[in-house]
């Protein structure tokens, strides 16, 4: 007889369980929260603000501690966070925040910020391919990459955060919030960008907001941050 043995089916792309965590320990932020994104999805975490959701996306990418649960990325259990975590961990999660402005450095140029993990990572042999390809990706042009945050506007330069996000091709990108801030024709390019390299790169997403219709057009589902 012919083996119909399936193949094993790979890792979560992401996987809280329980957690629980915050920033004063008399007042937990978030409690209890599970949440799995599988291979290659798209997840949106919907909720108000102040709920909890950025928290927890921070969790996910490995930039705030839990107090209790446990993290696992591609089937692999957190054990650090921060700078803590093994590089291999860090560098599989790309992130995008709400507010570019705070995420970025102002001293450095567009092209300087969307270089900077490459060069963080011991990689500065890929930035001359990598730097054109991904501004062009996020429809950054050369006139804007050697600008500094000040000279752009918060839509191009929320462009060269997320073209940093990119550059060291992560397996999971967490969006927090990315286009908040951003006009109906800027959101669409980002999300056009992020889906884009989602398929060429089968990498998942955990896209953070409060538009529920933004999130259910963008994502295969969509999941309601639970009550305190």
């Amino acid at each position: 007889m012919p083996d119909t043995a399936l193949e094993p089916a790979s890792a979560p792309a992401l996987e809280l369980r329980d957690i629980t965590t915050g920033y004063d320990r008399r007042v937990p932020v978030v409690r209890e929260v599970s949440l799995t994104v599988a291979d290659g999805e798209a997840v949106g975490l919907l909720g108000p603000s102040g709920c909890g959701k950025s928290t927890l996306a921070r969790v996910a990418a490995l930039l705030h501690r839990p107090w209790s649960g446990t993290v696992r990325l591609a089937g692999r259990t957190a054990r650090g966070f921060r700078h803590r975590a093994p590089r291999e961990l860090r560098t599989g999660v790309g992130v995008v925040f709400q507010q570019p402005r705070l995420a970025a450095d102002p001293r450095l140029t567009l092209a300087d910020l969307i270089a900077e993990p490459l060069r963080a990572t011991g990689r500065r042999a890929e930035i001359p391919e990598r730097l054109p390809e991904l501004a062009a990706s996020v429809g950054l042009g050369d006139d804007l990459l050697t600008r500094r945050p000040h000279e752009v506007s918060d839509g191009q330069l929320q462009r060269a955060c997320l073209a940093r996000a990119l550059v060291l091709r992560p397996g999971l990108l967490v969006c927090d919030e990315m286009t908040a801030m951003l006009d109906a024709s800027t959101t669409a390019a980002l999300v056009a960008t992020v889906e884009r390299y989602r398929r060429e790169h089968g990498a998942a997403l955990l896209a953070v907001g409060h538009d529920r219709v933004l999130l259910e057009r963008w994502c295969d589902r969509v999941v309601d941050f639970p009550a305190g």
